[in-house]
């Protein structure tokens, strides 16, 4: 695992080539993925690493990409959006700072 790179779509395809191929979306508090028909809570999951990207041309275009491990050892990545409008409990939020 990289410690960065250029674009969203670089990393994406770099960890998805290691293994973290679960698209987890985010959801109040956990994370849940519509292929699997799944969900975890903020307790189950860890944050191995993420990425920070801004675009160039406008604000919305900054995100943050989460590589995420279950502990039942599901292994994918989580884009959000910066200041997505979406609410996510205190232990969710606390989960996703960035440290």
């Amino acid at each position: 695992m990289k410690e960065g790179y250029d674009t969203l779509s670089t990393a994406i395809a770099a960890l998805q080539n290691e293994g973290y191929n679960i698209n987890f979306d985010l959801v109040e508090d956990g994370v849940h993925s519509k292929d699997l028909k799944m969900q975890w809570k903020a307790g189950e999951i860890e944050v191995v690493k993420f990425y920070r990207f801004e675009g160039m041309s406008s604000a919305g275009d900054n995100s943050i990409l989460y590589v995420l491990e279950c502990k039942t050892g599901e292994k994918g990545l989580l884009v959000n959006a910066y200041g997505a409008d979406q609410y996510i409990s205190p232990v969710m939020i606390q989960k996703l700072q960035m440290k």
